[in-house]
């Protein structure tokens, strides 16, 4: 069964996303420098038309598009992303988490929506992704799998940028602590990208 990893780029103050995000301004004000990472290498590192990681950063990201063999996302990260209707850059179906899925619009055709919940959405993206990874973005996705227990990794780029304000990736986990091991530090340009274990008893 795959793992189960949320993987998100954040402030060092822990936001993935300014204050007043919405489909008009994806990434709130400000949050566009947290994906600066992304593109900033030389061409003969391009991925595809969104990636150019600089060097020390290829490794992650080939590893986040080839290990990847499902998504989950919460309906309000489709809605600002636009469904992914342009293309995601993990080629996998992704599991949508959304009380009503809509009716009409345009999507990512890798899109699936789940309405019978996040523990649901966790169980076909399984399925989906085999012995490959299940890749959670978004807040409350990732909120709700980590108070259920069934986050196995972590992995966040940390960029050198206090937002101050906006969506934050760990609030509302619950109040018992969560006990992680560090298994990998890769400084890069302008990113720094910490991977952790969940400890389970």
């Amino acid at each position: 069964m795959g793992t189960v990893v949320i993987d998100l780029t954040v402030s060092l103050d822990g936001f993935i996303a300014g204050p007043d995000d919405g489909p008009e301004q994806p990434l709130g004000r400000g949050g566009e420098a947290l994906f600066t990472w992304m593109n900033a290498g030389p061409e003969s590192n391009r991925f595809d038309r969104w990636l150019t990681p600089p060097d020390a950063s290829v490794p992650i990201v080939r590893e986040w598009m080839t290990q990847a063999g499902a998504g989950i996302s919460g309906r309000r990260t489709f809605d600002i992303a636009n469904g992914w209707k342009d293309g995601h850059p993990i080629d996998a179906p992704i599991f949508v988490v959304t009380h009503e899925a809509p009716t009409h619009g345009e999507w990512s055709p890798l899109v699936r929506f789940v309405t019978e919940g996040v523990d649901r959405a966790l169980e076909l993206a399984q399925a989906a992704a085999g012995d490959k990874l299940v890749s959670v973005a978004g807040s409350s996705v990732a909120q709700q799998l980590l108070r259920a227990g069934k986050v196995d990794e972590i992995q966040v780029s940390v960029v050198p940028l206090l937002l101050g304000g906006g969506v934050r990736l760990f609030d509302y986990i619950g109040t018992d602590a969560i006990q992680l091991e560090q298994t990998r530090v890769v400084p890069s340009d302008g990113v720094t990208h910490l991977r952790y274990r969940v400890v389970r008893d």
